[in-house]
């Protein structure tokens, strides 16, 4: 029998938390890539350099999404 893996996450991130992330890079659709313990967040309006607040808005089995808090 197999698990359900669209509820077995790995991700070392929840929906609702906040993290203080360093922007790494940019996704080919302009989001900038932050990581936390390895694991990719795509954070919108955001350039390489920056250190910002972020609160997770969604995770997926392989990355999440955040938006920087002002």
């Amino acid at each position: 029998m197999f698990n359900n893996n669209d509820r077995e996450s790995t991700a070392p991130v929840d929906v609702g938390e906040t993290y203080e992330v360093t922007i790494e890079d940019i996704a080919r659709e302009g989001d900038g890539i932050a990581r936390v313990e390895g694991f990719v967040i795509f954070v919108p309006g955001t350039q390489v350099g920056d250190t910002v607040n972020i609160k997770i808005t969604r995770v997926l089995r392989k990355f999440a999404f955040g938006e920087k808090e002002e």
